[in-house]
């Protein structure tokens, strides 16, 4: 099947599941799994900063975003910006969004790009002199709490951005935390919680399913209820 294809038969899926269930069945709960995001904001109230430098929110931004760390996380506070690339869905394609590419820096377990506008994932700075990802035990498929407003939804990283800026996730993401996921309109300028967790991989990628269940155990054992 090729990749249109399947963007088709995906879209096409979702829509005859939506039209079967009620408007209420797509309704997340304010977090996923067993622990809260008031307890594990509580754990990344101080920053241990581990990266070289700072990163910008947006371009047009100053410096001021610390990456920080502890033995079994790395976490940042920014804003959320709409990634949309990848797979073209309904929500995500060139004329949606005018910088949509149709490649993630990581694919899925059948080897097409991620899906922005299903699969919750984020995005991790490119590797520079300010910060590698891959030094602090991060790569493609490593489980992430992203928080908002109390809100938490577990995500995978899925992309890779700009070496300066930091602070992005998919379409998917944003609309799991109650955010304007348009990719032109949307997102926030601040108040985000990415907490990352050292060394985990969700497998396959592409299942939110397990990206919650592993989160999930991470989670607890790093809040100290494991």
């Amino acid at each position: 099947m090729s990749r249109c294809s399947k963007a088709v038969a995906l879209s096409g899926a979702a829509l005859l599941v939506a039209a079967a269930l009620p408007a209420t069945a797509t309704a997340r709960p304010a977090y996923e799994g067993s622990v809260t995001a008031r307890e594990l904001l509580a754990k990344v109230r101080s920053c241990t900063r581990i990266s070289d430098g700072l990163f910008r929110s947006d371009a047009d931004q100053e410096e001021s975003i610390p990456v920080c760390g502890t033995r079994s996380v790395v976490f940042w506070k920014a804003d959320l910006d709409i990634d949309c690339d990848g797979l073209g869905s309904p929500e995500c394609n060139p004329d949606t969004d005018e910088y949509w590419q149709p490649e993630t820096a990581y694919w899925d377990s059948e080897g097409y790009p991620l899906d922005s506008a299903d699969l919750p994932f984020i995005v991790v700075p490119a590797i520079s002199s300010v910060w590698d990802y891959n030094y602090s035990r991060i790569r493609g498929g490593t489980v992430a709490a992203v928080i908002y407003r109390n809100r938490l939804v577990y995500a995978v990283v899925g992309d890779v951005g700009p070496t300066d800026l930091i602070g992005e996730a998919s379409h998917a993401t944003a609309r799991a935390l109650g955010i304007d996921p348009d990719p032109t309109t949307g997102g926030v300028n601040s108040g985000v919680t990415y907490i990352l967790f050292r060394d985990s991989k969700v497998t396959p990628i592409e299942s939110h399913r397990a990206a919650v269940r592993l989160g999930d155990r991470l989670a607890r054992k790093f809040v100290g209820r494991s």
